[in-house]
């Protein structure tokens, strides 16, 4: 059986706003996760339209299509197309299981929910001849004993992090703004491989560098200091995600860092407490994100941090604010988004309740376009202020002051690099693209994380001390981009 998975690209990924090394960063794993269930003789094809030619003139024997909301139209298209060959396709992703029945209309089966169990079942009825129209996930879902994913199926030269990695899935959190929370409704919202299995994986990597693109990689604290204990002394240098409260408590962010976490993803979403409770991040309340910061910076773990704007507690004066404290605090990258209602989260049905969605065109659901009434900002001024946030933040003296407040010139050094190769540089990263020579880059990504060696670490207790209004400025969220 000729099986091809595809990934369309998504829209902003056309859009002016389009950053090649934005979308050459990670290959589609989850195409690759599903493609390891397989038969050995079957034949598998793995394509990203981000970074290569999508031909269409074929005629495999399944397509597989995997659907966000702003690659919708796009692999509705493709879908169509496919059917009008004969060919069976199937749907599956974030968007199907937000909407299913609109997908359904483009495929000859969907897929809600994750697939790693449904997916299996698919194809035994398929080769039997009696397939459904849709399979869902609800109980069961575990990441034990699947099959090695399919990295062989991965053109690893076109990519900045081939060794991207999954090691849970979901979140424990269920913030209201989530996309990925109504994925996982239904069954289990967040669960974790065995450490030895997800080891083995990691042991499977070539090189140095490794990116957990888990939600929360901190969210089963046993589950990770386990896994850190088992990656201290394999030299690797890694980046991930976690929450504020779960850096502040305990010292598994210590145990990250000697292990090899060298930059985290930080949601700090809003400061202020009434948006916090408003979007059920409770798991943020009663912190202080100055010491979040500070704790990172003690450690020589560099900052990506998560800012969105529009929530209903945000004002015209949220744009320069949030900039002035992410300098002031040494963030070295930045995310701003506009606050984006997802279908399927409870903040998208709260505010179509309201009459408060002003379109329904998903291309415009990328967290740069506003899609709804906001209460206490116009739309262009959201709009125009989150704009103004990007350009303020990466301004060559912004990036040299943010890089300043760091306590050793060392991480300074640090700072600024990254953040200058990943912002100012667009039209090398661009050459290096079209060669198609995108992971000899790799090696240079590893020398930049490499370790810093800061000033002795402050006790827990000093660190562990309530949100202080100093430490605080009025608002933002978080939705789905990366800067």
């Amino acid at each position: 059986m000729h099986v091809k998975l595809i990934l369309p690209a998504l829209t902003e990924a056309k859009s002016p706003y389009f950053r090649p090394i934005k979308y050459s960063l990670f290959p589609p794993l989850g195409l690759a996760t599903l493609a390891a269930f397989l038969n050995d003789d079957d034949h598998a094809e793995l394509v990203d339209d981000h970074i290569e030619q999508l031909q269409t003139n074929d005629v495999p024997d399944l397509v597989v299509i995997q659907v966000y909301i702003t690659n919708a139209y796009r692999a509705y298209d493709l879908a169509d197309h496919y059917r009008a060959r004969g060919v069976y396709v199937v749907l599956g992703g974030l968007h199907v299981t937000s909407l299913p029945d609109e997908a359904a209309s483009h495929a000859d089966t969907i897929f809600i929910g994750p697939s790693e169990q449904t997916f299996p079942e698919f194809l035994k009825d398929m080769r039997l001849g009696r397939t459904k129209p849709r399979y869902t996930s609800a109980n069961g879902r575990t990441l034990e004993n699947l099959p090695p994913i399919r990295r062989d199926l991965i053109k690893r030269d076109r990519y900045l992090v081939p060794n991207s990695i999954v090691v849970t899935r979901g979140c424990p959190q269920h913030c209201n703004f989530c996309y990925k929370d109504a994925f996982f409704h239904g069954g289990r919202s967040f669960y974790t491989q065995r450490v030895d299995e997800a080891l083995a994986e990691i042991d499977r990597l070539p090189g140095r560098h490794l990116y957990f693109l888990d939600d929360h990689l901190f969210g089963d604290r046993r589950f990770a200091a386990a896994l850190f204990d088992g990656m201290t002394g394999m030299r690797r240098v890694f980046q991930g995600a976690a929450t504020v409260d779960s850096i502040l408590r305990g010292n598994l962010i210590e145990h990250a860092a000697e292990a090899g976490l060298r930059s985290l993803f930080v949601g700090f979403e809003t400061f202020s407490a009434e948006n916090l409770t408003s979007c059920n991040k409770k798991q943020n309340l009663g912190h202080s994100y100055k010491m979040a910061a500070q704790r990172l910076s003690s450690l020589g773990i560099m900052i990506n941090g998560s800012f969105v704007f529009g929530m209903d507690e945000d004002k015209k004066d949220v744009f320069d604010q949030t900039v002035d404290w992410a300098i002031e605090n040494g963030i070295t990258t930045a995310t701003f988004h506009v606050l984006t209602p997802y279908p399927g989260t409870s903040l998208y049905s709260n505010m179509d309740a309201a009459g408060r969605i002003k379109t329904r065109n998903w291309n415009l659901y990328d967290t740069r376009h506003v899609v709804y009434t906001p209460t206490n900002l116009t739309s262009d001024a959201l709009k125009s202020g989150y704009d103004r946030a990007y350009r303020d933040f990466y301004k060559w003296r912004n990036i040299a002051r943010a890089a300043l407040n760091h306590d050793t010139l060392k991480h300074s050094a640090k700072h600024f690099f990254y953040t200058t190769g990943w912002k100012k540089f667009e039209a090398l990263w661009d050459v290096i693209i079209r060669a198609k020579r995108l992971n000899a880059m790799t090696p240079l990504l590893e020398g930049v994380l490499s370790r810093v060696t800061n000033k002795p670490q402050k006790k827990d207790s000093q660190l562990l001390q309530p949100l202080d209004e100093r430490h605080v400025i009025p608002h933002d969220t978080r939705a789905g981009d990366t800067s």
